[in-house]
């Protein structure tokens, strides 16, 4: 078997039998893996009935993004692995560009796909700086490469690696286990790389429309302190709270004082308890509530 695709789901149910159909459309050897992460939209229903070839994992809790994947990394056994996003749509020669490339360039320990909004414009498909790594003292200098990571809507790996790195670190729930994945590659001595004829559609965030804003962006903060907090130094990670406590406290003395002006307050309060978010979590441990 030459790709494992797999796809974990959770409250997209539409989008993730498009992204099926494109998958089992596209050219390539590949076996495919969807894990339900307990939808309440009938996901799990619908790929049963739809793809009954498709090999499904249907969990009874969310286990989160990484543990859901690593379950059907475990079972899977294609010479590459493919993380796909439910809300992505691939080009039927998406895949085989993606293996091309890897056999081109052994260097590469996984690689991303060319991301495209559903009008076909670009979406940012390369980090080349880690959260925080303006403030970092020597951490990301002995790592191979120029990308610091792509975007986790299609991610092509190699399977002697991925199995080696024992899947993704389960301590992320939903976000940053892309991030601490492609670090944790560069390690081994591997760089990340970047597929650029290789086009995925790409509707972004859709297991989230229903989580407030605010919530969002808490879990995205978190997620952001545990990767500090595996790959950074401790006078690293104080440098990066000094500098979002200031600009918390910044922020937030000029949107009350803006705030008789706001036109949109609703974006106005959004940011306020963004602002407020920040400034709770940057405190010192033994000040925080």
């Amino acid at each position: 078997m030459e790709i494992s695709v797999i796809i974990v789901s959770y409250n997209t149910s539409a989008l993730t039998l498009a992204c099926l159909a494109s998958v089992q459309s596209a050219a390539g050897a590949k076996e495919i893996f969807v894990v339900d992460n307990a939808s309440t939209d009938g996901s799990a229903a619908a790929v049963r009935e739809k793809f009954p070839s498709v090999t499904l994992i249907a969990n009874t809790a969310n286990r989160g993004f990484g543990a859901a994947n690593n379950q059907a990394l475990s079972i899977s056994r294609g010479r590459y692995v493919v993380f796909l996003n439910p809300d992505t749509v691939v080009r039927p020669d998406a895949f085989v560009r993606a293996v091309s490339y890897m056999e081109g360039h052994p260097d590469v320990g996984l690689a991303g796909a060319r991301i495209l909004n559903p009008d076909g414009s670009p979406q940012e498909s390369i980090s080349w700086r880690y959260p925080g790594q303006k403030f970092a003292k020597g951490e990301t200098a002995d790592l191979p490469g120029k990308i610091a990571c792509v975007l986790g809507a299609f991610m092509i790996v190699r399977r002697p690696l991925i199995d080696e790195l024992g899947g993704f670190d389960e301590d992320f729930f939903l976000y940053g286990e892309d991030e601490d994945l492609a670090w944790r590659i560069r390690e081994k001595g591997f760089s990340i790389g970047y597929i650029e004829d290789a086009d995925v559609l790409h509707w972004g965030g859709q297991s989230e429309t229903q989580t407030p804003p605010a919530a969002v962006f808490e879990k995205k903060l978190r997620a952001e302190y545990l990767f500090y907090a595996k790959h950074y130094t401790a006078g690293t990670i104080a440098r990066i709270r000094r500098a979002q406590r200031r600009k918390a406290i910044y922020r937030l003395v000029t949107l009350a004082l803006a705030a008789p002006f706001a036109r949109n307050r609703s974006a106005r309060d959004n940011k306020v308890r963004c602002y407020r978010i920040v400034w709770e979590m940057t405190r010192p441990p033994e000040k925080r509530r």
